[in-house]
């Protein structure tokens, strides 16, 4: 780290404390040439995940689109908004630990349609007949007797 005072490029450490709940770590140095001290953070720097829409479209995923879908799923339903708070963070760890950069809106819905199945049967069928587009009253018995047979 170079110092800000002299340019010297090593400093040693001299205090560490995370901050911002533990997303940022703080830490005064010390510069071993000029003895003066300055502070500096500590990241982890995210990358954007892309999400490539039905239509080849990109664009960035946001936890908030989950969190609403999975929200109307659940309308009149005995599910917490912190059951589903969590449930939208496990699929976002789970984007993000893939390591993959892009990830198709079909396979974000897949994992929403598993969280949802585990969570509350009705609101999985509810997010699957918007998210498979059913178009007519087969394609949802199907659906419900998959369900069924489980």
């Amino acid at each position: 780290m170079k110092c800000p005072y002299c340019a010297y490029e090593e400093s040693k450490v001299i205090d560490s404390r995370p901050t911002d709940e533990g997303e940022r770590i703080r830490r005064r140095r010390e510069c071993l040439k000029c003895t003066r001290r300055f502070t500096t953070y500590e990241i982890i720097e995210s990358l954007p995940i892309i999400v490539i829409k039905k239509d080849k479209t990109r664009q960035t995923f946001q936890r908030e689109k989950i969190l609403d879908g999975m929200i109307k799923a659940c309308e009149k339903r005995p599910v917490s908004l912190d059951t589903l708070e969590r449930a939208a963070s496990d699929i976002e760890a789970s984007i993000q630990n893939s390591m993959d950069r892009e990830i198709s809106s079909d396979k974000v819905g897949e994992l929403v349609m598993d969280k949802l199945k585990e969570i509350d049967e009705v609101a999985y069928v509810r997010f699957a007949s918007v998210y498979r587009q059913f178009r007519d009253i087969n394609t949802f018995m199907d659906e419900l007797n998959k369900l069924l047979n489980k």
